[in-house]
This record gives structure tokens, sequence and C-alpha cells, in this order.
């Protein structure tokens, strides 16, 4: 049955952007299935359901393009001891024991409090990088459950490494094997969830693992991998076989056109050509980037040799306006240059790269406002004191946006949030059930780190 959202200023975030005021859409089977002037899709649909979005801006719901729902109990967790001194010591002593004390309610939790983080958000699609060797068989079906109670869109892996011996290798090679079968014939959740095969770091991955994930993966699956976040990842290669990262994996089969590789801060110019030819995708986090110490990414440069570059948040709230602001001022303070990085190249990463990664993988537009597209919408409630056009919404956004201003949520036609209240889960219980559990997670992982 359709309905409509009326009386709204869409923006609809196409390659031609248009903002439409007193425009509205309507909403059918999970689609939009039309945009115009409210008057008149009020006249031809007399009779249906109607939210007056009050003047708001309505665009698509954000998406996010590499998380870490995993590293929820992360948050406000003291790591013991002195501080890590660079980011291989920041994996050794945060990271691997955190993911090490999930159990399969930590699991659950984890996923709850970050889909709950991304409803209020208004981030209505996550590609997840999930590692929980503990409680791992069936791992990416508890994730799944949660995307799916909570309403959102999401694609999912498990990450392959071979740090905890091969019995644990073997086992995440399954893991996503299997959820991928399921995915494929079952289509969860209404097609909601897709499926990538997760890979850690070519750090931690052995020859012989990367060929036989490449042998044992369908041909038609992508995979999410970490590359060249660390100069060690890029030392550990050229000690190992003699090639750069990037040569590596395309060596192995695994870069492509469905793949993600996460942060490409330390890849060198062949390996961005490497990246562009093939058509892989790279996310870039500006946020952990900074937090971790480990350099910012060429971005200019990969987008001048058309590498495909969007933005994720490494587990950070998904708060994707957030996350833009830093990628446009972190290129600013590397090079100290203002001009470095314009708001409308860094808005692009956000608006139109993520939005064709997101319809790549799910096969349909997802991140656009036009018929056809998945309903997957905001209304955001931005009292603007300058005229808002095309050509400036860009730096509206960057410098006047913020995710406190999202009010409803809606993803597939299903409405999450409305006037800043959540209704497909419970917050308060959830976060009372994760303050609970989260003692005990710190517990383990203390008795963990080194």
């Amino acid at each position: 049955m359709a309905w409509l959202i009326l009386h709204a200023t869409v923006v609809t975030l196409d390659d031609d952007l248009r903002i439409l005021p007193d425009h509205g859409v309507v909403v059918e089977g999970g689609r939009i299935a039309e945009v115009g002037p409210s008057a008149d899709l009020r006249a031809r649909y007399p009779e249906a359901e109607a939210m007056d979005a009050r003047e708001q801006f309505l665009l698509p719901g954000n998406i996010c393009a590499h998380t870490h729902f995993y590293g929820a109990f992360a948050r406000g967790m003291a790591i013991p001891g002195p501080p890590p001194k660079d980011f291989p010591a920041i994996l050794e002593r945060l990271w691997w024991p955190l993911d090490q004390a999930l159990d399969e309610d930590a699991v659950r939790l984890s996923a709850l409090v970050m889909a709950l983080d991304a409803i209020k958000h208004g981030t209505t699609t996550l590609i997840d990088h999930h590692a929980s060797p503990n409680a791992l068989e069936g791992s990416l079906d508890i994730i799944a459950d949660v995307v799916g109670q909570a309403g959102l869109r999401a694609v999912l892996a498990y990450e392959v490494t071979d740090r905890y011996g091969q019995d644990k290798t073997q086992a995440a090679i399954e893991e996503n094997l299997r959820f991928w079968k399921r995915v494929q014939e079952e289509r969860p959740y209404e097609g909601r969830i897709q499926a990538l095969f997760g890979l850690h770091a070519s750090m931690t991955l052995s020859e012989e693992t990367l060929a036989r994930v490449r042998k044992m993966a369908p041909d038609e699956m992508g995979f999410h991998i970490h590359i060249a976040e660390h100069p060690d990842d890029e030392y550990d290669s050229l000690y190992r076989t003699g090639q750069r990262v990037v040569d590596r994996l395309h060596r192995h089969g695994i870069l492509g056109p469905r793949t993600i590789t996460a942060h490409a801060i330390h890849i060198d110019a062949r390996e961005m050509e490497l990246l562009a030819e093939t058509g892989t995708w790279v996310t870039h986090q500006p946020r952990s980037n900074m937090n971790n110490g480990v350099g910012a990414a060429q971005v200019e440069s990969m987008l001048r040799l058309g590498v495909r570059v969007g933005l994720g948040t490494d587990g950070f709230p998904h708060a994707m306006w957030e996350e833009l602001r830093f990628a446009y001022m972190l290129q600013k303070v590397v090079h100290l240059d203002p001009r470095r990085l314009p708001g409308d190249l860094a808005f692009a990463m956000l608006a139109r790269t993520n939005r064709d990664l997101a319809s790549t993988l799910f096969g349909m537009p997802v991140g656009v406002i036009r018929p056809g597209a998945a309903a997957d919408l905001i209304l955001v409630d931005y009292p603007a004191h300058t005229p808002v056009t095309p050509e400036n919404f860009p730096w509206h956004v960057i410098f006047g946006f913020h995710e406190s201003m999202v009010t409803t949520t809606i993803v597939a036609g299903r409405v999450l949030m409305q006037d800043r209240r959540v209704l497909t889960l419970d917050e308060k219980a959830i976060l009372e059930e994760a303050r609970a559990k989260a003692p005990e997670v710190w517990q383990r992982y203390r008795s963990l780190v080194r």
C-alpha cells in the first residue's frame, strides 16, 4: 500500500542534484514510486496515509562504507599500562584482545548498540567487518538478525586471519561461505542483508590462505579487507612476497568492482593505478586514522587517478556528516593548505561514491531520491539562515548539518525513528543490558591483553 511524505524540501542527491521545495515522495513496496509537488501527490492519492515533513529537508539516508560493530564495547574501556606507541601496538593491546573477549551475547549487544547509533544518526546502510574468534560460527547470523530487527540495511563479512591458527582460519572461511549462501538463497529481511568475504589485512594472511580463499570464494563474491593502514602492512608484504600489498592482492585475484579496501594510507602510485584499473573501492576513515596516528590517505591523488573513494567510520559513531567534516579538514592540515580537498569533492565521496557502492552491492538504486530507488530516507530539521542551492549544498552540509538534526529515519519504506523516537528497538532496555554486559567483557579483555 502506498503512503506519502509531503511538504518536504527534497534533496535528490542524484548526479544532477536538485533541491525541490514543498515536494514529496510516494513510497510503495519499500521503494520510491514517485517524486513530485506535494499538492499534486495529495490530489492523486487522496486516501493514502501521509507524513507531514513540516518543511524539513528530505534526503536519502546516509551510507557508511566501512564499520566494525564488534568494537562497541571499547567505548570507555581503558587499555592497561602505558598508552600504545603505534598502530601495531594498538592492534595487539586493544582490538585483538577485545575481539577474543566477545561471546555470542556480546556480539548481539554490540550490533544492537551500533544499530541504535545508526538509526539516531540517520545512517541507513552499513557495511560491517566482523571479528569474534571465540564466538565465530553463526556470528554473522546474530548480526543479521539484529539488523533485521532494527530495520536497517547492511552488508556483512567475517574477518579471515591467520592470527589464531589454521582451525580458526578455516572456520572463518566457512562462516563467510555459509552466510553468503544463506543470503543468496533466502534473501533475509526482504533483501536488506548482503554479504562480502571478509579478510583482515595482508600482514595477517599467508600466501596459502589467500590462495585458498580465492579458490573457495564464488567468482561473483567480493571481498572486504584493510590495506596499508600502517607501513607495517606494506613491509610485511614486501618481505614475505617481494610485492606491495595491492600488487599481492591483485595477483591473488582479490581486487575488483565488488571488493572494498579500507584505509589505503601507505600505498604508492602504482598501487593506486591498480585500484583504479580493477574498479576496486577504497574507504577513507579520517577520524580513526587521526586517532590511531597512522597518517592521512592521499585522497586527492586517488580521486585524480579514478579510484572510487568513499567514506566509512571504522567503528566510530555512524555520524557521516561528522566524518565528512574530518575528511574535508584533515587534508588541509596535512598539506598546510586550505585549498586541498574542496568541499564538493569531499561531499561526493559521501553522497556519490557511497551511493554507487551500496547500489552495486544491493543491485538496486540506494542513496538517491528518484522513482525505483530504495525508500531509505531521513528528515533533517536544518533551519538554514542563508539560501540553500544545489551549488552550495555541500558546504551547508559540511558547516551546518549535524546528526542531532535528524528527526526521522526510514528504511525500505519502514519508519525506524519518528520525531527522534526510535520505533523498532527498545533503546532503554538495550543500553541497560549493554551496561550490565560491559564489565564481563572488560574483565575477559584484561585477562587477554599483554
